[in-house]
């Protein structure tokens, strides 16, 4: 690559200077979204509940040459994602970029969710990504700074997936709630887009992979595999920037290898 070209893609992508805050980013996408913004060049708030797991991953990106650092939330508590974003600001890491990646999971019969399993995800699901986004927007709305929102939603929001009911019509909600606050925000230059995975092996949706459900996803997947976590790195950027995605808000991109593409 030349050095022309490399400039230019420093200029549309890089993150020097930048700081991501990334919520859930110590399950196995969140790491995949911590390393690649690291490797941007942003400092990296890897922020989640599990202590070791946080800083693994903050080592992990030290020895790739990033930068970070862990901190612990509870996205189901206020005051806690109220402490995560004092934090970064203590620490002189204002945040520009915050990514809502917490998630759960379960695959209940419909008939069978009790109201406690029903509140749980959609308290974590969709009411972390109300509950930082307005955290963080205030933030950046009173300090007069642009930033960008990515949250995290998923394929079964726009196809109702079997055996995941809750999970869907959560994420569902999250691609509702991401357009809202794109047209909120646009003109405080505050932007707000999500990004639908596909079926990407993880911690939260390893319950429901058995193997005839394996089978039927293949079969409904032309790119025939499972997604890598990786490769959510080319959407993250692209949402990240201020330059390459400086006029997209409000959007959902779907990364699930041909998957809701498919229909007989």
């Amino acid at each position: 690559m030349s050095d022309k070209s490399a400039s230019y893609l420093q200029q549309l992508f890089g993150l020097d200077g930048k700081t991501a805050v990334v919520i859930g980013g110590t399950g196995v996408l969140g790491g995949a979204i911590c390393d690649c913004l690291a490797a941007a060049g942003a400092y990296v708030i890897v922020a989640g509940r599990s202590e070791d797991a946080g800083n693994a991953r903050v080592e992990a990106l030290k020895a790739a040459g990033g930068a970070g650092e862990f901190a612990a939330v509870d996205v189901s508590s206020r005051e806690s994602v109220q402490a995560l974003l004092d934090q970064c600001v203590a620490g002189g890491h204002a945040p520009d970029i915050l990514v809502n990646g917490a998630g759960v999971n379960a695959a209940t019969p419909f008939l069978d969710i009790p109201d406690e399993e029903w509140d749980r995800i959609f308290n974590i699901n969709l009411g972390s990504v109300r509950v930082a986004s307005q955290t963080f927007a205030k933030y950046w709305l009173d300090e007069k700074r642009q930033g960008s929102i990515i949250n995290i939603a998923s394929m079964s929001a726009l196809i109702p997936l079997s055996r995941v009911f809750t999970y869907s019509a959560s994420k569902a909600a999250v691609l509702n709630l991401t357009k809202n606050l794109a047209r909120e925000w646009a003109e405080q230059k505050i932007r707000v887009n999500a990004i639908s995975p596909g079926f990407f092996p993880a911690e939260q949706n390893k319950k429901v992979l058995t193997p005839d459900r394996v089978e039927s996803i293949m079969k409904h997947t032309p790119a025939n595999r499972f997604g890598e976590p990786q490769e959510l790195a080319g959407a993250v950027l692209l949402l990240a920037s201020d330059h390459a995605g400086s006029f997209i808000t409000g959007e959902n991109l779907v990364v699930d290898g041909g998957f809701s593409s498919m229909t007989i």
